[in-house]
């Protein structure tokens, strides 16, 4: 039973790095409203290829004009949500039946079920709460996580023999990992607020090294009531040019981190150690790269879409470089 649960653990992370890709994609090519009702899409589970059931779809939401191109990806990125929500059920399912195995870990996959459930709730609520920025940026977060947390059941596998240790220098890989999330939330609330290219220049932002305009009062509003479509945005540019700055600052101070992080560790001693360092490395340059391209580019889907992969790439890095920590024996 074990192996079984392991081919669906390998599966859904793989399943689960895609999914967050490419709704990524479904949400940068304004798709995120493509279908305005849940679970189905303008009442179908399939969207209607026919060009009458098509008209009786849209005349059930006549506020909403149906995109096929749009509509189509949206549900595409619920079906595989959907898939990977099943997988990761068998998964708590076959943990709790196989629990007197010792090698089997029984407290994660059950919360992992949980997160995936809760996560389900949010791309409900993305829709039925017209793209709510904090909403997007949790279901952002809720994605990242799931996908973490398969990653981390994978390295607890393939290194089950090793006891923890705690290193005596994981400390700051977990200060690396918490900037890391931060920068990614920022990152979402970026995206979701549409402040993306609210700086289009590099290394200042509109001329200025400290935007004059920049709008901090307005930009971190969490919650501003319901009923309010925020799909384009409605916040005024100031608002956004303090977003955008903020997410760059943040940026500058993870790269720090993560690059201090990264040199600490790729000349140690132990070879498990170099080999997480450079994967950190590798992915921290890949994002900064994109980074500044997609500023001096105009946001191109493609870079934008890109950017969003990398960012979990670099997670699962960190996460790796901080597991090898804890099950590797300090240098002597």
């Amino acid at each position: 039973m074990y192996i079984w649960y392991l081919r669906l653990v390998y599966a859904a992370c793989v399943l689960a790095l895609c999914v967050v890709v490419f709704g990524a994609y479904v949400r940068l090519s304004d798709a995120g409203l493509g279908c305005p009702d849940w679970p189905g899409c303008y009442g179908h589970l399939v969207l209607p290829a026919d060009d009458a059931a098509r008209a009786s779809a849209q005349a059930a939401y006549p506020d909403r004009a149906l995109e096929a191109g749009k509509a189509w990806r949206e549900m595409i990125h619920r079906y595989l949500a959907s898939t990977l929500g099943f997988l990761i059920l068998l998964i708590a399912a076959l943990a709790w039946l196989d629990r007197q195995d010792p090698r089997q870990p029984v407290v994660l996959p059950l919360l992992l079920l949980g997160v995936v459930i809760f996560q389900g709730l949010l791309g409900m609520w993305t829709v039925t709460l017209l793209l709510k920025p904090l909403i997007v940026m949790a279901h952002l977060i809720g994605g990242l996580t799931t996908t973490a947390m398969l990653f981390w059941l994978i390295l607890e596998h393939r290194r089950r023999d090793r006891r923890p240790v705690l290193a005596e220098s994981s400390g700051l890989a977990i200060v690396g990992l918490a900037v890391l999330v931060l920068q990614i939330a920022l990152g979402g609330w970026t995206s979701s607020n549409y402040a993306a290219l609210a700086c289009p220049d590099l290394p200042t932002c509109g001329g200025e090294w400290f935007p004059s305009r920049a709008d901090f009062s307005e930009a971190f509003v969490m919650w501003r009531g319901l009923g309010i479509d925020y799909e384009g945005g409605v916040l005024e540019a100031p608002a956004r040019v303090a977003i955008h700055y903020t997410h760059r600052l943040g940026a500058l101070l993870a790269t720090l981190v993560l690059g201090f992080l990264g040199i600490r560790y790729l000349r140690d001693r132990r070879p498990e150690l170099r080999r997480a360092a450079r994967f950190v490395l590798l992915a921290l340059a890949a994002q900064v790269s994109l980074g500044i391209s997609i500023v001096w580019f105009g946001l191109p889907l493609p870079l934008a879409t890109a950017h969003n992969g990398v960012a979990a790439l670099l997670l699962l890095a960190t996460l790796n470089l901080l597991h090898s920590l804890r099950r590797t024996p300090a240098a002597v």
